[in-house]
């Protein structure tokens, strides 16, 4: 099971989900947490590192003064956990329930409820 990342967790994961290179530098970090607005002390960001590290989302290897750290869990898996633990908190797993509040509730932009049309008759012809 997918654990939930705190705010500060998902952040860095966002930036490191980001990196179109395999590996992921700690000064990289820093500059996309900077860029964002939320600058990082270097303590802190060792500290929330090593978290994802034990929570199973990241792996850090070593080499000479630096860590290169590797993705374990990818977006797409951390949002569809996210989302069936949603689902199953607030909606007591009834998908149908979401997607009428997000309907009726004036949630969608139109070009998102075009969007969602065709992923469910893409669904249906499956």
């Amino acid at each position: 099971m997918v654990q939930q990342l705190s705010d500060a967790e998902l952040e860095i994961m966002k930036i490191v989900w980001g990196n179109p290179e395999a590996v992921t530098l700690f000064p990289y970090i820093m500059d996309g947490l900077a860029a964002k607005g939320k600058p990082c002390q270097k303590n802190t960001l060792i500290v929330l590192l090593s978290r994802l590290i034990n929570k199973g989302f990241l792996s850090a290897k070593k080499i000479g003064r630096r860590n290169e750290y590797t993705t374990l869990v990818s977006e797409t898996e951390y949002q569809t956990a996210q989302t069936k633990n949603f689902l199953d908190k607030i909606y007591e797993g009834n998908a149908s329930g979401l997607v009428s509040n997000l309907i009726l509730g004036d949630l969608l932009a139109d070009e998102e409820y075009e969007e969602l049309k065709k992923l469910l008759e893409k669904g249906r012809e499956k």
